[in-house]
């Protein structure tokens, strides 16, 4: 074989490389955008700058490959080497960076930037390599459906198989452990002068990433930790969230994508807050329906009223509700009411569950889902979604929304109540102090004011008669505010909602 020419075999291995080189890159990509969404919020905003980083890196990459003129097989397997050992080890150092260092957005970029012009180098090397192979046209032709199958592989297999299963450091060396597999194997075929350098090098990244990966799990709970002021119990990556559950002493914490959920010191205060006024608002409340509320914590204060025959609750993420049933230290702060014969739990998108509809309308909802800080959520904050749920009640049906804290998010907290008000709906904004969160704010709605409460269960450990009352009165901090509605086709709500915790942080 000529130096630096492939043969049959080699070819073989190159054009099954372009496949290789798009899979684990864009594997790579996804797991930066995972982590920073994870780390820093909003997930819409740091997967955009993520991909827009990635793909520009690309074409830097690409332009640079002109100034590769000779020996193109061995700085392919070079860059092949070194795309391994940053992009298997990048959910390490993204998550240590964000533990331990003070420039985290200079790592992630400073990575993403890399790994693409790592993999914008690969792709024109591999054609000029291949370029006695076989005509320009078809040649391009291969490289390039190689490269866009890779693709959709990745972004298929990553949030369905790879997250759930592997995790993001597992999955990370995994991925690295097939660039370097190809390096080594291109190694092994290629005969120059610089072979036996060549085969070192890949060979040594396949054992470093090899015995990164039987340790990654306790790695990524030891750095995850650091993450966190009380001791990790329990973690899961599902293919909707991050799951962890923390515990010091009597405090145990829910964390979903980073952000708090709930504590167990303070959690009454919230879901009192949230479910007995509308519970109250309405004559019977025998058929209830509960919109987010995984854990349970919302059901459980709506069993307290003994004429409730049926709870719907509706939460995306099977994990989490069965988390909340099965364990029995978390089944216990619910008391066990996922198991409870009256509970129908269906997990389901909320927001496509309304529009298939077919349900017997409901007294009352419960809405529980995270704030309105990315799309996704945000859709569920829309005028359309309240169109929907409002539909899903009886006529005097009423609804209670959590609505973020009207102190420290006004201009998003006024947001939804006038999206509601939009859609017909008679809304009664009010709030309460919950000590892990601050300052909360809801929103009681009904197709006509709701004018007086029913007397409260007597098993209540913060709300009762006389303070119901003044949950409904707004200090001039937080008077209301005039604005937008939030739609479907703007999704004001959650730029309203990042530039009211951008203004709180500077």
């Amino acid at each position: 074989m000529i130096a630096g020419r492939p043969g049959p075999a080699l070819g073989r291995l190159l054009f099954a490389s372009a496949f290789a080189i798009a899979t684990c890159g864009l594997v790579y990509e996804l797991i930066a955008g995972a982590l920073a969404s994870y780390l820093l919020g909003n997930s819409v905003t740091q997967f955009s700058f993520v991909i827009g980083c990635y793909l520009s890196a690309m074409g830097v990459g690409s332009w640079l490959s002109r100034y590769v003129e000779k020996d193109l097989l061995e700085r392919f397997v070079e860059i092949e080497i070194a795309v391994a050992l940053i992009g298997g080890f990048q959910a390490l150092m993204l998550f240590g960076a964000f533990a331990y260092a003070s420039s985290f957005r200079v790592v992630l970029y400073g990575l993403v930037f890399v790994i693409g012009c790592g993999v914008g180098l690969e792709m024109p090397l591999l054609i000029r390599i291949l370029e006695t192979e076989a005509s320009l046209k078809e040649l391009v032709a291969r490289v390039l459906a190689l490269d866009y199958l890779g693709a959709l592989l990745a972004s298929v297999a990553f949030p369905l198989l790879l997250v759930p299963h592997l995790g993001l450091f597992r999955t990370g060396l995994l991925f690295g452990l097939v660039n370097a597999g190809v390096a080594l194997a291109a190694a092994y075929m290629f005969k120059s002068r610089h072979s036996t350098r060549l085969r070192g090098l890949a060979g040594g990244a396949v054992v470093v990433l090899a015995l990164g990966f039987p340790i990654a799990g306790e790695l990524e709970r030891r750095v995850e930790a650091d993450l966190f002021a009380d001791p990790v119990v329990y973690r899961q990556v599902t293919p909707y969230q991050r799951i962890v559950v923390t515990k010091r002493g009597g405090d145990t914490r829910l964390f979903l994508d980073g952000a708090l959920q709930f504590s167990s010191v303070d959690e009454h205060r919230y879901h009192e807050a949230l479910v007995h006024p509308a519970m109250a608002g309405t004559s019977a409340a025998r058929r209830v329906l509960v919109l987010g509320g995984g854990d349970g914590l919302a059901a459980r204060e709506v069993l307290r009223w003994p004429e409730v025959q049926e709870v719907v609750l509706v939460d995306l993420d099977p994990a989490m509700t069965a988390l909340f049933t099965d364990r029995d230290e978390l089944a216990a702060l619910n008391g066990g009411v996922l198991s409870d014969e009256r509970v129908r739990v269906v997990n389901a998108d909320a927001f496509q569950w309304l529009v298939d509809g077919g349900q017997e309308p409901f007294d009352v909802a419960i809405v529980d889902f995270p704030d309105p800080n990315n799309y996704a959520v945000g859709k569920l904050y829309t005028n359309h979604f309240f169109r929907l749920l409002r539909r899903a009640l009886v006529p005097d049906g009423v609804v209670a929304i959590q609505s973020t804290s009207a102190f420290f998010s006004p201009e998003a907290f006024w947001c939804i109540v006038r999206t509601m008000e939009h859609e017909g709906l008679a809304v009664s904004p009010y709030h309460t102090y919950v000590p892990s969160f601050g300052e909360w704010g809801f929103a009681l709605a009904s197709a006509t004011e709701v004018a007086t409460f029913r007397r409260l269960p007597p098993s209540l450990k913060f709300l009762d008669a006389e303070l119901l009352p003044s949950l409904f009165v707004f200090p001039r901090d937080m008077a209301r505010r005039e604005g937008p509605v939030h739609r479907l086709d703007n999704q004001v709500l959650v730029r309203l909602y990042e530039q009211d915790w951008l203004r709180l942080w500077q």
